[in-house]
């Protein structure tokens, strides 16, 4: 850089370069493979069994465990974001000159030289030959510029200088693409949501740091259902869900898996199932004394007066494993008795064993006669707001890779100069900047034409 630039024209200059596009994309590439070595959004306990507290330390410094959201990955692509600007704001003005000249010039003596030249005479006139070749380069290439002289004309057409714009489309897919994950990153989330039957919630938890994110609106679901192959694995699962906002409902859609349910902006998958603890069971009380039975549905929390009229009943928790004695005896509703002196105590229900509490010789035994099993339905919920600039970039990307690759700038040049009273010569040249053969078989076919 020269001493007396300005400190703007230098920093201009430094982002420019097509040097620093390569350093940042091979950073970003090198950063990328530790993304794939080291765990992503792992708990703590996970990175000092691997890596060690000292790793850790370092892994938690740079980010490496979130590393796609690390303040340093994404401020290599606003390098980026930059460079390829300022790269392209640099060569647009001489590249729009080309694409737009004031005053279309050629220069004969260029395409005089050329290798794929091809010369021929026939037997017409000067006058008739250029009138017919303006009609023919009109009609396949474009506008024709001429010049005469006393005894020969020259003719030049081209078409496709547009193309030219085709790597700035490329250029500015690669920004929407860029925008599109920078926004997605800062300000868009993956969470999940396990969700009992008949529940709802405004919340989800953040797959990355394990936080809750509130969602604008509630998700209720209102029934499940999954359907099993006869070796026991799942044919299909689907939920039922709604969409609550300010208590009012207003969406209600099945989801399965690979067809989720969208509002304002957020994705709600069906990822998984599960057994949800029933919150309610019907038990057959009995009085052991006269052997009087009677059936009832408890729901946990709720009290209920036994048939002494004196004695409390009442449901208070669910437990995934009831322990008796040093045995696990599987899931088991808990209940307590309250008798009329007020003392109280606990008595295990296990599932597993519906009569287990006659073994307890009190004055009333309770005998599971069954309980409601729900499940709950695994919510995957992603929000993405630059999801859009992601679209449009690919959508861009190749319509200017087309342009740049399959569609070429084409230039046509015709001498034609006056041989004997009904004789001329023909010499027909053209430049491309791709597919040179194609163009060689162009010129050729224009000879044939002319050839008749």
């Amino acid at each position: 850089m020269k001493k007396n630039q300005t400190i703007s024209k230098q920093i201009w200059q430094f982002f420019c370069s097509a040097r620093l596009a390569v350093y940042t994309l091979v950073l970003l590439a090198l950063t990328s493979i530790i993304g794939t070595i080291v765990l992503q959004n792992g708990a703590e306990e996970e990175y000092i069994k691997f890596y060690g507290h000292g790793w850790y330390n370092l892994i938690k410094t740079f980010n490496f465990d979130d590393m796609y959201h690390a303040w340093w990955f994404l401020g290599l692509l606003v390098i980026l974001c930059i460079n390829i600007i300022v790269c392209s704001i640099e060569r647009l003005s001489s590249t729009w000159k080309i694409i737009f000249p004031k005053k279309i010039t050629f220069n004969p003596d260029r395409f005089r030289k050329l290798k794929n030249l091809e010369t021929i005479t026939v037997n017409r006139t000067t006058p008739d030959l250029t009138l017919e070749f303006e009609k023919l380069l009109s009609k396949t290439v474009g506008h024709v510029s001429k010049e005469e002289t006393g005894n020969s004309a020259l003719l030049y057409a081209e078409k496709g200088r547009w193309t030219r714009i085709g790597v700035y489309i490329v250029h500015t897919s690669l920004l929407l693409l860029l925008l599109g994950a920078l926004i997605g990153s800062l300000f868009g989330f993956k969470a999940n949501l396990n969700l009992d039957e008949g529940k709802s919630s405004d919340e989800a938890i953040l797959i990355d740091s394990k936080n809750p994110v509130k969602l604008g609106f509630s998700i209720q679901c209102n029934d499940f259902n999954v359907k099993f192959y006869d070796t026991g694995a799942p044919e299909e699962f689907r939920s039922n869900l709604t969409i609550l906002e300010d208590g009012k409902e207003t969406l209600t859609q099945d989801i399965l898996v690979n067809h989720p349910l969208r509002y304002k902006g957020i994705n709600i998958f069906q990822s998984t199932y599960g057994s949800a603890p029933p919150d309610s069971i019907s038990l057959e009380i009995i009085r052991q004394e006269d052997k009087m039975a009677l059936i009832k549905n408890v729901k946990i929390g709720e009290e209920i007066q036994l048939s002494d009229e004196e004695t409390l009943f009442m449901i208070e928790e669910f437990l995934p494993h009831f322990d008796f004695n040093g045995n696990d005896l599987g899931q088991a509703f808990v209940g307590r008795i309250v008798e009329k002196d007020g003392k109280s105590f606990q008595i295990g229900l296990p599932l597993k064993f519906p009569t287990f509490d006659k073994m307890r010789k009190g004055t009333f035994a309770f005998v599971i006669k069954g309980a409601e099993q729900k499940h709950y339905t695994g919510l995957h919920i992603t929000k993405d707001p630059g999801i859009w600039y992601v679209y449009a970039g690919f959508f861009l990307m190749i319509i200017g890779c087309w342009i740049t690759f399959f569609m070429a700038h084409e230039s046509y040049f015709v001498e034609i100069e006056t041989a004997g009273e009904m004789s001329s010569t023909i010499s027909i040249s053209a430049t491309s900047n791709r597919n040179s053969h194609g163009l060689r078989l162009k010129i050729r076919k224009m000879r044939h034409i002319i050839k008749g």
